[in-house]
């Protein structure tokens, strides 16, 4: 089996072993028992929703049973589910759920660093691929997804960022098309782990594939593997991408933009940027004064400014071409507007791009930063080697590896501090999860995010145990709630009578009274699912069906992931 041998470069081991080494430095602290406060500290709750669904056999998941105050509503409707269903499978292994959440962090930056290192070892060889991949692991705003602000979704989509440019690079240079399986699968686990930071970061991938048939002297036809590719991955992710667009305007999301969610209260100084050494764990606000940090780290942009002052000084002495200079080129330019975004002068940016308001904090462009800054870092070594052969008439490797390990050490040593929490909490499972404060937490943070829209505000009190009774004398027995599912028995004494659920109306809920379909409405302050009875004894079930457009995603996306994995298996049996 020479397809993975080839892609990974194999008789490179040892680089991987640093790599994989340095990624556990900067996850250290996860392997000790406990958790650690964050921002978004709703991660463990999710997944434990997620479990919920794949053991009542809801798939894809899309209503999760306890939150919104154990109404439930369409979380993973809309809400990117890739970090969690992986989170799923390290749970169905036998590890606790905050276990399963830390593994899938420390994960996030191992694959981080080795897609980093892949990407740019074709460009700056296999020590500058190294810088680069250590560079990546070790940026401050790494630190901050993972430890400040838990932000898992974009956490992932920053892994990932690298392999897609990879692959890119691979079908564009090579024209083989065993990397067009790679670029589905990368691209739809972008979309399904951050569908806002995809919607950034996709521009950014035609623009690369451009430059790079420019670079490599290719046909313009070389784009359309490319192109195919994409679409691929967006088949992949189409039980999430199709309904979390079509079906928005069925819940609240206009808190998401409003207060302290509007992108206008979330700019950034050049001081927080550039110069800054603050670390903090508190939250993000109007003003210099963050409770977090907002830095590139110095490292990250001083040596990419040296590399490309190398590259030109080279450029002028007619020692490279423009070509040898484009990609630093590139990549600088990809940093500097970027980074220019999370400024106030971007305003008028963000205004003309309405889109651009789905990313809520401008800030957020770090994570594009980080990618380029990363990237160009390891250009300091083909820089460096190309200056040595001048000045020196011999390419110089000792010097390069000495080079190398130094930036390596450097970083480590800069930014070795922040990749740590506030602080570990010893707590379980059951305490995190089931504790009074810990389940009122899972039931009502993040309340109005996709609530349905038919309930006006998000309820007050906790849902009722069982059906409310609004018209009639009814007794109700054996009351039993999924996932997405609720059943009970029903003794109309008079009526007709009118029952109330404990469930949002939400498109696709239905209700059968002894297996006949009943009418349903919402016309209450919560929109709950209510309807009529007749008298008499009564078997009702309820259950949240699939809307047509929920329907031909399910199936897009089954037939794109069963037609993937024939894929692999042909080119792994074949070559």
């Amino acid at each position: 089996m020479k397809f993975p041998e080839e892609i990974l470069g194999c008789h490179k081991w040892h680089y991987y072993i640093v790599i994989f080494v340095l990624s556990i430095l900067a996850a250290r602290q996860l392997f000790l028992p406990g958790y650690f406060p964050m921002h978004d500290d709703l991660q463990v709750s999710r997944l434990y929703q997620m479990d919920e669904c794949i053991k009542d056999f809801q798939i894809p998941c899309r209503w999760v049973p306890d939150m919104g105050y154990g109404y439930g509503y369409p979380l993973f409707n809309f809400y990117p589910p890739f970090p969690y269903y992986l989170g799923e499978v390290f749970h169905l292994l036998g590890f606790s759920f905050i276990n399963s959440i830390k593994i899938i962090f420390i994960l996030g930056l191992t694959l981080s660093g080795i897609f980093m290192f892949l990407l740019t070892k074709e460009f700056w060889g296999d020590l500058g691929g190294l810088v680069s991949a250590v560079f990546y692991i070790f940026a401050p705003y790494h630190a901050v997804d993972v430890y400040v602000r838990g932000a898992m979704g974009e956490f992932w989509a920053i892994t990932f960022f690298p392999a897609i440019f990879w692959v890119v690079a691979e079908l564009v240079k090579k024209r083989q098309n065993r990397y067009l399986g790679l670029l589905a699968l990368f691209y739809g686990i972008l979309l399904l782990s951050h569908n806002i930071m995809a919607m950034v970061f996709s521009p950014l991938i035609a623009v690369w594939a451009l430059f790079l048939i420019w670079y490599y002297r290719k046909p313009l036809r070389a784009v359309i593997p490319v192109i195919i590719g994409g679409i691929w991955g967006v088949w992949l992710a189409a039980f999430f991408v199709l309904p979390a667009f079509l079906e928005k305007k069925f819940v609240h999301v206009e808190t998401m933009f409003m207060g302290y969610f509007n992108y206008l209260a979330h700019f950034v100084s050049l001081k927080q940027l550039f110069f800054s050494r603050f670390w903090g764990y508190g939250s993000s606000g109007w003003g210099p004064d963050d409770g977090m940090s907002f830095q590139i780290g110095y490292l990250h942009w001083i040596v990419p400014i040296i590399s490309f002052g190398l590259f030109i000084f080279l450029w002028l002495k007619k020692k490279v071409n423009f070509r040898h200079i484009s990609h630093i080129t590139y990549h600088i330019s990809q940093f500097l507007v970027s980074a220019f975004l999370t400024h106030l002068r971007s305003t008028p940016i963000w205004q003309a791009v309405k889109p651009l308001e789905y990313l809520q904090f401008p800030w957020r462009f770090l994570a594009i930063t980080i990618f380029a800054t990363s990237f160009a870092s390891g250009s300091i070594i083909s820089s460096s080697e190309k200056f040595l052969g001048e000045r020196r008439g011999v390419f110089s490797r000792p010097l390069l590896e000495l080079l190398t390990a130094g930036l390596m050490l450097a970083v480590v040593s800069l930014n070795f501090n922040y990749f740590k929490p506030e602080k570990i909490l010893r707590i379980t499972d059951e305490e995190k999860l089931f504790s009074e404060n810990g389940w009122n937490k899972l039931q009502t943070d993040a309340i109005f995010d996709y609530l349905p829209i038919y309930a006006k505000q998000p309820p007050a009190e906790p849902a009722p145990e069982s059906p409310e009774i609004l018209e009639g004398k009814v007794g109700i027995t054996y009351f039993k709630k999924g996932t997405n599912w609720a059943q009970f028995d029903a003794k109309v004494l008079n009526g007709p009578a009118k029952i109330r659920l404990p469930l949002y109306d939400f498109p696709g809920w239905k209700v059968w009274v002894d297996k006949n379909p009943v009418k349903i409405d919402h016309n209450n302050f919560l929109g709950l699912i209510s309807f009529d009875i007749p008298v008499g004894n009564h078997q009702i079930f309820a259950r949240l069906t699939n809307s047509p457009w929920r329907t031909f995603s399910n199936l897009v996306s089954l037939i794109s992931w069963v037609v993937l994995t024939c894929f692999f298996l042909w080119k792994f049996v074949k070559i």
